[in-house]
């Protein structure tokens, strides 16, 4: 696969914390992630799934949570996540009007797999995010198909691309072209190193408010094109890995501290934007089937989540910056276009590494 830059590439470290090896979500031993991406014309969309572990999820469920930043979305499957505390299936992320094709797909996926479903056991709750691409791709075809899904699905692995791909393919961020983005931390305590990995597709903000690193990008780029302010009306889906032992009340503390990141890269979090965090731990996993003992889960002391708090705030930045940085220009439904990041980097020598940027 093509090496594609990305924001470390200039020189620009979020934080301080060392990165995976990848510095990718699947840096979380286990996880996967698969991209279908349809780009064709005013088709300007597609699908990211992000495995757990590739077992059968249904029967080996992990430990999950959610957080609702803004609820301004349609996410599926959080009722029962947030009652239960376990993910069942891939996590599936795609343009708004897909999400009950996504869902179909997962559920046949999951059904081939288990016979039991529907007979001597329940149903499955099928996990699915989405953002609106409508501005790039014409989201009434719904051209997202279960085969699309099932692809993303089947065809998941360690490495992937980052950019205008797979749900991120017609995305906008920041009034820029956005995309996904990845990025991860490993996190050193007594008993052993663990890792967070962050996956988001970027649809959010406002130019004028993009900062990276502390560097006012947004307000530089803004007086050079002068453009009119768009209504946020755009979303924020994020992952998150790890392979940390923890509850899902733990869990779902980290995930609320990923705001953190998003806040440092200028969301202001406004109405129309639904922001929404779904996250996973790979440490233990919960039979589907009552098993004749307790259960037994070990996880962290409450003084020894500060690491993972600072870690997801590190990840959710520099995954998003990622997408900004590695998204490829595409001309979608009506012409509708968006700047890449990096294209206007080399038009107006905007350097990224310090403070003192060409003089508009």
């Amino acid at each position: 696969m093509e090496r594609t830059v990305r924001l470390r590439d200039y020189k620009i470290k979020i934080g301080q914390m060392q990165t995976g090896t990848q510095n990718l979500i699947t840096d979380v031993n286990g996880v996967t992630v698969g991209q279908t991406t349809l780009s064709e014309g005013d088709i300007q969309t597609g699908v990211s799934a992000i495995l757990p572990h590739r077992r059968n999820l249904f029967k080996e469920k992990v430990i999950g949570s959610c957080h609702v930043i803004n609820g301004f979305g349609k996410t599926m499957g959080s009722i029962q996540l947030e009652e239960l505390g376990t993910i069942e299936t891939p996590i599936i992320l795609t343009n708004t009007l897909s999400v009950g094709a996504a869902a179909d797909a997962v559920i046949d996926y999951t059904l081939r797999a288990n016979a039991d479903i529907g007979r001597s056991t329940g149903t499955v709750n099928p996990i699915i995010g989405e953002c609106n691409d409508m501005v790039l791709n014409d989201i009434r075809k719904q051209a997202v198909r279960k085969e699309h899904i099932l692809a993303a699905i089947e065809n998941a692995s360690s490495s992937f691309k980052e950019g205008s791909v797979g749900a991120g393919t017609g995305m906008l961020c920041y009034s820029l072209k956005g995309g996904v983005g990845s990025s991860s931390r490993l996190i050193q305590l007594p008993h052993g190193t663990y890792t967070i990995g962050v996956y988001v597709v970027t649809n959010f903000g406002h130019l004028q408010d993009l900062t990276i690193n502390g560097n006012p990008i947004g307000q530089k780029l803004n007086h050079f094109l002068q453009q009119e302010e768009e209504a946020d009306k755009g979303s924020i889906m994020l992952v998150a890995a790890t392979d940390l032992p923890v509850s899902d009340r733990q869990l779902k503390r980290i995930l609320k501290r990923s705001v953190i990141g998003l806040s440092r890269t200028g969301s202001m979090i406004l109405n129309g934007s639904g922001d929404i965090v779904i996250g996973f731990s790979t440490a233990t996993t919960i039979p589907h089937e009552k098993p004749a003992d307790l259960l037994r889960l070990a996880y962290l002391h409450e003084e020894e989540m500060d690491a993972a708090f600072r870690a997801i705030g590190e990840s959710v930045e520099e995954a998003i910056l990622n997408s900004l940085i590695t998204a490829d220009h595409i001309i979608g439904r009506n012409q509708n276009e968006r700047p890449t990041l990096s294209y206007l980097m080399k038009k107006y020598n905007i350097q990224l590494n310090t403070q003192k940027d060409a003089s508009p």
